[in-house]
């Protein structure tokens, strides 16, 4: 519920981060408890913001748009003062934490903080401060969004398990799940150089030698990798779905060899996009139309029947959140003059 609360506000709502004499000049002006002027160079930062996530240029009616979203969340933000709705430090880093897990996930390992502060960057497009002040405005506006509308929000009603059979028979043909295979993986690193990857080639045929096709022999030399002078990389490299994705990704050589083993087979040597490879296949799962019991993926403990009622419920929170969301707004803007300076939306 947290993670659809921030981005359907976002529709209604948006976010700050903050150029010349004309950047410093007002385009509008909030007035509710206090005086707030929103100038040319805060609209211009959040537009180019969007238009670098969304790859376009927007014209002087879109950035009047997102100009009223900057308006309508500095009103609710506001009127959270107002009325005392306040968001401490450790909420603010409770939110923090869950998008650090989510990387932690995707990179098999806790990040540090200049990893941390770079994914941030590059997911967002802003800097780690300005990303934390904008999560303490998203969960004050949602804090006063419950305080206000609580009991429309929370009415949301679970999907029955008519409706449940139904989204299955209408999605059925988009469930397939494509050939996947799991993996374990040997690494050696090419190096920045033709002498370290000559060096590197050197070991990885060793390797190769020493496990000559033998999974536990392959097990054995993976323990190895730990050690700080082993030279390679070893590891659960987890589930691989048979798609084009993942073949941009790892290469024609990987996947063809990947998708020609079976269970417990090992590799010959691949030279792959990253280093010498060697890959044992510990898992294989067939193509397969996915039932309304089956797990999404391998691994998985989310039934589609569970996809489906997480994403029934998300539509219908989604709808009542913005139905809220609208009418906060409109009561906090009725009768306020905001003297929009319309003119200064070409740039």
């Amino acid at each position: 519920m947290k993670r659809a609360v921030i981005f359907i506000f976002l529709t209604v709502l948006t976010a700050v981060s903050g150029f010349s004499q004309s950047d410093l000049q007002t385009i509008a002006i909030v007035n509710l408890i206090r005086t707030e002027p929103i100038t040319v160079k805060q609209l211009r930062s959040e537009v180019e913001m969007m238009e670098k996530t969304a790859k376009v240029q927007l014209n002087s009616e879109q950035r009047k748009l997102v100009l009223d979203g900057m308006i309508n969340e500095r009103l609710v933000v506001q009127a959270a003062e107002r009325d005392k709705i306040v968001v401490n430090d450790n909420e603010v880093n409770q939110q923090l934490q869950q998008l650090r897990a989510v990387l932690a996930q995707n990179i098999g390992r806790q990040p540090t903080d200049a990893e941390f502060a770079q994914a941030i960057r590059n997911e967002f497009g802003m800097e780690p401060q300005v990303y934390r002040d904008q999560t303490r405005r998203q969960l004050i506006v949602q804090k006063y969004l419950m305080a206000k509308k609580g009991d429309l929000i929370n009415s949301v009603k679970a999907p029955t398990e008519q409706e449940i059979q139904a989204e299955y028979i209408v999605r059925r043909s988009e469930l397939l799940r494509p050939e996947i295979v799991r993996i374990s993986l040997i690494q050696v690193p090419y190096g920045s150089d033709a002498a370290a990857r000559s060096k590197a080639r050197d070991l990885a045929n060793n390797l190769v030698k020493e496990i000559a096709s033998n999974p536990s022999k392959f097990d054995e030399v993976s323990m190895r990798h730990a050690s700080p002078n082993s030279g390679f990389q070893a590891g659960d490299a987890g589930y691989l779905p048979r798609n084009q994705q993942a073949r941009a990704r790892l290469g024609d050589k990987f996947m063809d060899t990947a998708f020609s083993l079976r269970q417990g087979q090992v590799s010959p040597l691949i030279e792959g996009i990253d280093g010498f490879q060697i890959i044992k296949v510990t898992e294989n799962h067939p193509e397969k139309i996915l039932d309304l019991y089956d797990f999404v993926e391998p691994g998985s403990k989310v039934t589609v029947r569970d996809a489906i009622i997480q994403g029934l419920l998300s539509q219908r929170q989604q709808a009542v959140f913005t139905q809220a969301s609208q009418e906060i707004v409109n009561e906090l803007r009725a009768g306020r003059d905001f003297k929009i300076q319309n003119n200064l939306l070409n740039w």
